[in-house]
């Protein structure tokens, strides 16, 4: 906050909240707000209903609450000095940040991710140790869709999606963030939503999914994973596809070391790619960081000149899209070490064929 010319952090709804102090907000219209000055105490405004729900840490933060007929606003802006800079969090809700602006006139404000951003961003043992353990329990169930343990011909999407996500429930996961099921030509779209199509002999079955495991801390870490099988025999068009994208993702994690950049990063996964003649099917960047976030810092995209550092967690999942036909997409969360890259996701990476 000092480097960056921060005089007070507010934190509402969003991940750096309980990045701080262990607790998360639900997303309600009744205001939840950290109070964080560069110089003094940190206190939580919170709803006297929702007090309950938050952990007592008289040593990180004051717990305040308020009262229905109470204005939680005052409580907010009576604890801020006038005309400062002020970096609120990035997913506040707008109809707080507008009456805010309206009550401090004179305040500069900033993103609170200047501030947060770059804390998160970097990993200690303790949370990659938890990205570990969510990993693995993403793997488990990973393991279980290759093995053919996981029904699929004849099931919808829809179906395999919530068989996949009460898996990751049953494997520890607090709950469950996302659960891509995409069949055929539905695999060519990234973020397919599982819907009534019933999968078929002799096509591929896209499986992208991850949830949040909590710590004893109180905040949860992210699981991410993409694994893709084939109910049948798989064409040779569509083995050549795969070994290119499987050559990608390898060429990405192997380049995912401290000290180069992101964008260098994508290069890598992207280069096979590009050579084999799929370059324009390749539509999306190669990862995204992951911590009590799904997506977080940093991006390993084009253009982003950051440079990787020791405990940089972050997904590497190049994918190939052919609209109409089939798609294909192979994702593991890399830790960057000073001298190799950890990869967390341990389940096979070729391509798997099931009878299930």
């Amino acid at each position: 906050m000092a480097a960056r010319g921060v005089d007070v952090l507010l934190l509402s709804v969003g991940a750096d909240l309980p990045y701080l102090t262990g607790y998360e907000a639900m997303p309600l219209e009744r205001l939840t707000m950290l109070v964080l000055p560069r110089e003094g105490d940190a206190t939580l405004v919170v709803p006297r209903l929702e007090a309950p729900r938050v952990v007592d840490r008289p040593d990180v933060f004051e717990i305040v609450p308020w009262n229905e007929i109470d204005d939680p606003l005052e409580l907010v802006t009576k604890q801020l000095p006038p005309e400062c800079t002020i970096a609120i969090g990035n997913q506040t809700w707008a109809q707080f940040l507008v009456d805010l602006v309206e009550r401090c006139p004179g305040t500069r404000w900033v993103k609170a991710s200047e501030v947060v951003g770059p804390l998160r961003a970097v990993k200690d043992d303790a949370e990659i140790q938890a990205l570990a353990k969510a990993s693995a329990a993403a793997d488990r169930v990973a393991v279980q869709l290759q093995g053919g343990q996981i029904p699929l011909i004849g099931r919808t999407e829809a179906e395999v999606s919530a068989d996949i996500g009460a898996r990751l429930l049953a494997e520890g996961h607090h709950r469950v963030n996302f659960a891509i099921v995409a069949a055929g030509e539905n695999a060519a779209s990234p973020h397919h939503e599982a819907g009534g199509r019933r999968i078929r002999p002799d096509e591929v079955v896209l499986c992208d999914f991850g949830g949040t495991m909590l710590t004893e801390g109180g905040a949860g870490y992210c699981s991410d994973i993409t694994r893709c099988v084939y109910t049948g025999a798989p064409p040779a068009e569509f083995t050549e596809l795969y070994d290119v994208l499987f050559e990608a993702q390898a060429a990405g994690v192997a380049a995912a070391t401290a000290g180069t950049t992101c964008e260098s990063v994508d290069l890598a996964a992207r280069r096979p790619i590009v050579d084999a003649g799929y370059g324009e099917f390749f539509i999306h960047r190669t990862g995204h960081g992951i911590g009590i976030e799904a997506h977080e810092d940093p991006y390993i995209v084009e253009g982003n000149t950051a440079i990787l550092e020791v405990g940089h967690a972050f997904s590497i999942e190049p994918g190939i899209y052919i609209p109409g036909r089939w798609g294909a997409r192979l994702e593991d969360i890399v830790v960057a070490g000073a001298d190799a890259p950890r990869p967390l996701n341990k389940a096979a990476h070729r391509l798997v064929t099931v009878e299930a």
